[in-house]
């Protein structure tokens, strides 16, 4: 076990904030932490507690039950209503050694119960076991808000580089189209592939600067929410897609959609993406079939987006919501790998949740939880 000075969240001491209305008591365990070079700091009453922890939070409270004017679970309650002392972990001392006050005592936020007369050793371990995963908390914190910081600034990167990748991007594409427009002779040249090369790759690359703009986008900040009309979001999503629907033959069948809460720009693009999907991984010689269905659930509408095309396999149905991650060669299926990244991000904002079944060779469906407009009575 780690010693008391390594469990420690303050340099090499700790500090502790005993609570207790008997000096004999405050007497014992601040000569019993001082022999293991813990810092301790004393209080007789409830009041000077709250007090002295407000001031400067310790790392650990012993706190003792049975105390005149404010008990300890009275204590406890008000230290952990208050954000800068919620986080205290605060180990009750008592000589009451009922179920009933253990109980009690967890119900008003302590986090361990040590009972009266103290036995060193035990003291010591549960002492050394909340300071480690009070230590632990806090680097986890700490992690998590660089973790934050570091995945906003990639997605303003990413956001600021795609758009600055744009304008040459277009330069490149007009001025090959212009080669093409002023020499109509290079048509029968042998340099006419290389010009088709150069159109089909900065294609390629003008799709994957879109759809790293669109998976920015989505994990920035939070959309501005409202009542949105699924049948008429659809109704442009096919406009949108009519081309690609078109040239694929593609059948899409959908019923009376319902309003969802949402923000309008950020669901048209989930469904286009699901959409898209389920065109571009059809089966050779099958017409690609469509469906969209809807249920109700408490609060909330499932979407599920149903397709015949290729399917997936259940080792990679884990992956596919991975940026970058595909299944298969930009050449026979092209993309980016972002587009069901960016569709699990809306959803996520949305507050629901997707997933997919599939099953190789038979198709695929997308299901998608997103919320119901609140009743009008709140």
């Amino acid at each position: 076990m780690n010693s008391l000075t390594d469990a420690g969240d303050r340099g090499d001491r700790g500090d502790i904030l005993i609570v207790d209305d008997t000096p004999d008591n405050l007497r014992l365990l601040s000569a019993m932490l001082g022999r293991h070079q813990l810092g301790v700091r004393k209080a007789l009453t409830g009041q000077w507690a709250i007090a002295a922890a407000q001031v400067a939070p310790p790392d650990l409270i012993l706190l003792d039950i049975k105390m005149p004017e404010m008990s300890g679970y009275e204590v406890c309650e008000r230290l952990k209503a208050d954000p800068a002392t919620q986080a205290i972990p605060i180990i009750f001392i008592s000589a009451l050694d009922d179920a009933i006050d253990k109980v009690k005592a967890f119900a008003a936020g302590g986090a361990d119960y040590i009972t009266k007369p103290f036995q060193e050793a035990e003291v010591l371990a549960r002492i050394a076991h909340q300071l480690n995963l009070r230590r632990l908390q806090g680097q986890l914190v700490a992690q998590n808000e660089e973790l934050v910081r570091s995945n906003r600034e990639l997605e303003q990167f990413a956001s600021v580089v795609s758009h600055d990748l744009q304008q040459p991007l277009q330069s490149i594409l007009g001025y090959t189209k212009l080669i093409g427009l002023a020499c109509p002779d290079i048509a029968k040249s042998p340099a006419q592939p290389y010009l088709e090369n150069i159109l089909d790759a900065s294609g390629r690359m003008q799709q994957m600067i879109q759809d790293w703009l669109a998976y920015a986008q989505a994990g920035q900040a939070q959309p501005l929410m409202a009542p949105v009309d699924g049948n008429a979001l659809l109704d442009q999503v096919q406009l949108n897609l009519k081309v690609a629907l078109t040239e694929t033959g593609a059948e899409l069948v959908y019923g009376d959609l319902p309003r969802v809460m949402g923000n309008d720009v950020q669901l048209m693009q989930l469904f286009q993406n699901l959409i898209s999907n389920a065109l571009k991984f059809t089966r050779p010689d099958t017409r690609p079939e469509i469906t969209i269905s809807v249920e109700p659930l408490p609060q909330s509408w499932r979407f599920g987006i149903h397709d015949n095309g290729i399917g997936i396999s259940a080792e990679h149905l884990g992956q596919i919501f991975e940026a970058f991650h595909r299944l298969h060669d930009a050449q026979t299926y092209p993309g980016s790998g972002i587009g069901l990244a960016t569709c699990q991000k809306i959803v996520e904002h949305h507050g629901g949740r997707i997933w997919a079944e599939s099953q190789l060779g038979q198709g695929t469906t997308f299901y998608v939880i997103l919320p119901a407009i609140p009743d009008s009575d709140g």
